[in-house]
Parts: C-alpha cells; sequence; structure tokens
C-alpha cells in the first residue's frame, strides 16, 4: 500500500537550489553508522535507500552531519529506527540515478527516498528527460518491492519561469500520478539562506542539513510507521 503524505510548503522566489553540487564525485553508497556518542544509530528496522546528489551527500560535511543520518538518530530517538544506506553522490542527475538504482536494490531496500533532479535543472535539462528518468527509477523501485518517498526540488527564477514552473510541476505531477509520499520544494528555507550554507553559498552547513531533516521527519516517521 502507498502511503500519500504530503508536506504543504509555499515557494520562495530567491530560493536557490544549487547546493547539490556540479561534479559527480565517486559514490558513497554506505551504510551509515556514524552518529554522536550520545545517540547511537540505527541497527534494526526498515532499510532505506537515499538515492540523492550532493545535498544527500553532504559534500563538505562528515558523513555523520548529512540529513539522512541526522534524519536517522532523530527517528531512533523517536522510537521509529531505521537501517539507511546514504547513495548520495555529488553532481549527480536523474539519468545518473537511473543507472545507478538496480546496485542499490540489490541491497532490498523498503523505502527509497529520491532526491535528484536539481543538477538536471541548472545544466537545462529538458523537462521531459528529467520526468522521464524519475518516471524509470520510480518504476524500478515499486517493481522490487520498495516504497518511494519523492522530494520536490525547485530552481531560481533567473532559469526563466516557463522553465522553473515546469520543472516545480513534474514533481507534484509525479506524485498525484502515482500517489507517492511527497515533499514539495524540499530545499526551501535552506536554500539561498547565507547562514545556512557554507562559504560556497550553495552547499549547506551542519546546521542547515540538520533544518532539513527536521523538515523531513514527521513525513518520514509516519511513511514508516504506517507502512511496517
Amino acid at each position: 500500500m502507498r502511503l500519500r503524505a504530503r508536506v504543504t510548503i509555499a515557494l520562495l522566489p530567491a530560493l536557490l537550489l544549487s547546493s547539490c553540487g556540479h561534479d559527480a564525485q565517486p559514490s558513497r553508497a554506505t551504510t551509515a553508522h556514524s552518529s554522536s556518542p550520545s545517540t547511537p544509530t540505527a541497527t534494526e528496522g526498515p532499510l532505506v535507500v537515499f538515492l540523492g546528489d550532493s545535498l544527500a551527500a553532504g559534500l563538505h560535511l562528515d558523513a555523520s552531519d548529512a540529513f539522512p543520518a541526522v534524519l536517522q538518530r532523530t527517528l531512533t530517538e523517536q522510537g521509529v529506527p531505521f537501517r539507511l544506506i546514504n547513495a548520495g553522490v555529488s553532481g549527480d542527475t536523474t539519468a545518473g540515478g537511473l543507472r545507478r538504482v538496480d546496485w542499490l536494490l540489490k541491497q532490498q531496500p523498503d523505502w527509497v527516498v529520491l532526491e535528484l533532479g536539481a543538477n538536471d535543472g541548472l545544466r537545462g535539462v529538458q523537462l521531459t528527460a528529467i520526468e522521464a528518468n524519475l518516471r524509470a527509477i520510480i518504476a524500478k523501485v515499486q517493481a522490487a518491492g520498495a516504497g518511494v518517498l519523492l522530494l520536490g526540488l525547485c530552481l531560481p527564477p533567473n532559469y526563466g519561469g516557463d522553465y522553473t514552473s515546469g520543472f516545480l510541476a513534474l514533481y507534484e505531477r509525479i506524485a498525484d500520478d502515482l500517489a507517492l509520499p511527497f515533499v514539495p520544494c524540499f530545499i526551501e528555507g535552506v536554500g539561498g539562506v547565507a547562514e545556512l550554507n557554507l562559504s560556497d553559498g550553495i552547499h549547506p552547513t551542519a546546521e542547515g542539513q540538520r533544518k532539513l531533516a527536521e523538515k523531513l521527519a514527521p513525513v518520514l516517521a509516519r511513511v514508516l510507521s504506517e507502512s511496517g
């Protein structure tokens, strides 16, 4: 059964989504065990793969500060533990995610949190290609018996009104068509906020990553609790 979980968030006009990197780096798809000494990560519960780019990878930060690891610690404290594979790769695109997903599915995840597309948008990839790749990833995940939690992304307005609005809408359309749990414009509130990004102005600080985890926590907790 696919759970419909929706977080409604207003789009900020000045929002920047370039926190997802530009140059692909070697895969860091690893099972996360890093944590603060007083908060052990979960070694039980459903297996959740985060398929994403440098946002999920926590580029320039320790792996334990990336939002998937923060989220794991948070939900473990709340009594909703899950095992984590962080498959965030800096600079990755929807095409790259599609190439990687078969290997990740060999790990037999229960859920895949899909956070891809910003790098496509920043490079001006055709919207139809972005949507086709995302739908192909989702189809593979669902065929393997896993659920998908879709994280919507959005672009700065300087990419053109039609492209920016079309980019935003494709995530909503996919979520509606496939009845997916969905968080629209996931980076809102962190992207473009100077104090929540590193000196490059585009990659979240540890505090920015914590805020992303805080935003996602109630949605993922609901998904895991109601599908368990």
